[in-house]
């Protein structure tokens, strides 16, 4: 068996540590800016079927292409399947449109709807 060994500290190691009570208050971290986006967007989440396939589409988002980038690369990751987007849209395998509105939800979204079959 090891010994472990106790960590000494001198009094001026302490004392330069400071009181917990004082320190200054931790910076906030700031809204990510794709969350402003979301949350002025008007979101329509569209059930289709493509080639025969269920796809999910959000329509109505008012961002860059960077931005929906990130956004779709994240629903692809929280609903566990593929998709893509394209001409202002992000279109995910299969019919995930609750999950989708779930997570926009916790994103900041307020105008979105379902819609579609």
């Amino acid at each position: 068996m090891s010994k472990k060994k106790g960590i000494s500290i001198s009094w001026e190691d302490l004392q330069s540590m400071g009181n917990p009570d004082n320190a200054p208050e931790e910076i906030k971290e700031e809204k990510n800016p794709m969350q402003h986006f979301i949350a002025k967007s008007t979101i329509r989440v569209h059930y289709e079927k493509r080639n025969g396939k269920p796809t999910s589409i959000v329509k109505g988002l008012d961002m860059t292409n960077a931005m929906m980038k990130d956004l779709e690369r994240a629903l692809k990751s929280h609903c566990g399947v593929g998709g893509t987007q394209k001409n202002g849209e992000i279109i995910i395998q299969g019919d995930n449109r609750d999950k989708i509105i779930d997570y926009l939800k916790k994103q900041g979204a307020k105008n979105i709807k379902k819609s579609g079959g």
